[in-house]
């Protein structure tokens, strides 16, 4: 058997663009399959075999332009069914809802004029979070739309959602170590954790063909000067994006100062509803006393 090399503890696979440099592209099939499978529970004659990669094309420019770009996987299986992969690492709670909003864009999308609804596709919607959401025991859940009081009726098998919650995979991994290896989700999440132990990282990898193949693609792109450059660009359009929401944020954090203080509010209860600390409120208070 080859020697194989574990991927550099310096990237993270959930990273949004090195994600999708390493499943969303043309080319990527193998590692793509693996995954979906994986997560679908598919097995043996039950596999998914062939999927048509739907690349984002524009990205590359909108990360050129340093503009952070939405860059889920997608994909088409087979048998039609759409499949939207998206990895969100901070919670702005709105996940639910914004798995709902690029599903239906998915979905309706392929509906073209006078076609019957009949002819849509299925879609599995697959979300990896960095964080606690949704509220099920297990790290793995999987949501369809079923009849409130008899959970066995199913409205339509059209939609199915899944989130992979990395925050309880990590504390399963911590208690169950190497005992959940002949899981092939297991595996993969395993190797998609940035801080997985590289003895169990070097071990899904020899475990896993597609595992291999997604290392050796990852290993690609960040030793591509060309990926580097534009996954340097898409970092700073990211950072760009955070600090100008911090600054909406601390702004809008600023006027509700003003405005209780302007009440008559005292500095500390300003500091509890706000976050602000003392001394910023004391400068607001000076500054509206001068006025």
């Amino acid at each position: 058997m080859e020697n194989i090399k574990t991927r550099s503890t310096q990237f993270d696979p959930l990273n949004n663009f090195l994600f999708y440099k390493t499943f969303g592209e043309n080319g990527d099939d193998v590692q793509l399959l693996g995954f979906i499978n994986a997560v679908l529970g598919k097995t043996g004659d039950d596999k998914v075999t062939s999927l048509e990669i739907l690349e984002n094309k524009n990205f590359m420019a909108e990360i050129m332009g340093g503009k952070s770009c939405v860059l889920d996987v997608r994909a088409k299986l087979q048998n039609e069914t759409m499949v939207n992969i998206e990895v969100q690492l901070c919670n702005q709670y709105n996940m639910d809802r914004r798995s709902l909003f690029y599903m239906s864009k998915v979905y309706t999308k392929e509906l073209q004029a006078g076609q019957d609804y009949r002819q849509l596709p299925d879609i599995i919607a697959i979300n990896i979070v960095d964080f606690n959401f949704p509220a099920a025991s297990n790290f793995h859940s999987c949501f369809h739309l079923r009849e409130d009081t008899e959970h066995g009726i199913i409205l339509t098998n059209a939609v199915e959602i899944h989130f992979i919650n990395m925050v309880k995979y990590r504390r399963q991994v911590r208690k169950q170590g190497k005992e959940k290896l002949n899981d092939p989700l297991y595996r993969w999440l395993m190797w998609l954790n940035k801080n997985s132990p590289p003895e169990l990282l070097e071990e899904v990898i020899k475990m896993d063909t597609a595992i291999q193949t997604a290392d050796k693609r990852l290993t690609h792109v960040t030793q591509s000067e060309e990926d580097m450059w534009a996954y340097t660009r898409y970092m700073m359009a990211e950072c760009d994006r955070t600090g100008q929401l911090e600054y909406a944020l601390g702004e809008r954090d600023k006027k509700i100062a003003r405005n209780a203080l302007a009440e008559g509010s005292t500095p500390e209860f300003v500091h509890k509803i706000t976050g602000l600390d003392l001394e910023t409120i004391k400068n607001l208070k000076d500054f509206e006393e001068e006025e």
